[in-house]
């Protein structure tokens, strides 16, 4: 058939989809495929990056300090009027930077969560009278949550593993299809738990002894530390692997 002489539908086709392709650029309608941020981008996400670090630690900074400087050791007054000036200026600073954040529109996450923590140990400090009891929600949490990442690895489902998946596999669990990677994830979650253990158990020693405030200090001072050194040997140790290995035979 030579040029010119198509039939009249078939030009009229190319004609409208030319046009449409026209109209798809002009209104940039294609769609693209954003990279998924590195695993280490999504570690700094998921502990809300040096800033979040430092917000979340200024809530229990600001009861440590507060219920020092206001009782026996500098100004003296009784235990229970500088328990709650402490509890009330964590409770004001948690909300102070969940308003804050709200106000340059801000993701307020990591925010919430920290004011919820901040406002039931809060409540038990006030309801006991005694400021060791404002840490004990925190503490009761992270044996939970080592519990039930125990549980996971009797089970062969390692939470670690799902983890990944969702963080930087883009949803994709197909890590049961490679036997070295599961097993890696199997271990890496028993160091979660025993990461989980170590900060939880020691705070758990000094609220035993009603260290109050060096339970608080040791929250600030180690708790932070040993789970950031837990989630970048969590990386490293994965990348090592799926950097070098193809999937392999199910590990079921």
């Amino acid at each position: 058939m030579t040029p010119g002489n198509e039939p009249r539908h078939a030009a009229h086709e190319t004609v409208e989809e030319r046009l449409a392709e026209e109209v798809v650029e002009e209104l940039n309608l294609h769609e693209v495929e954003e990279p998924l941020p590195s695993m280490s981008e999504q570690i700094a996400e998921q502990l809300g990056g040096v800033r979040g670090l430092i917000e979340s630690s200024l809530p229990v900074l600001a009861f440590v300090l507060l219920n020092v400087l206001l009782g026996d050791a500098v100004l003296g007054l009784d235990k229970k009027t500088a328990l709650y000036w402490a509890i009330a200026g964590s409770v004001i600073s948690a909300a102070g930077i969940g308003v804050y954040r709200l106000f340059r529109k801000e993701p307020v996450r990591h925010a919430i969560n920290g004011l919820f923590g901040i406002a039931v140990g809060a409540y038990l400090a006030w309801r006991t009278g005694d400021a060791k009891d404002f840490y004990l929600p925190g503490i009761l949490l992270t044996f939970g949550q080592a519990a039930v990442l125990l549980l996971s690895v009797f089970v062969r489902k390692p939470l670690i593993g799902y983890a990944w998946g969702i963080m930087a596999n883009k949803g994709h669990q197909d890590w049961f299809g490679n036997s070295r990677l599961f097993r890696t994830f199997q271990w890496l979650t028993l160091v979660w738990v025993v990461s989980l253990c170590l900060r939880a158990g020691i705070q758990y020693y000094l609220w035993a002894q009603n260290e109050a405030n060096a339970l608080g200090i040791v929250r600030i001072l180690i708790s932070w530390p040993i789970y950031a050194a837990t989630f970048a040997f969590t990386a490293w140790a994965i990348h090592r692997v799926t950097s070098t290995q193809e999937p392999g035979p199910s590990a079921a």
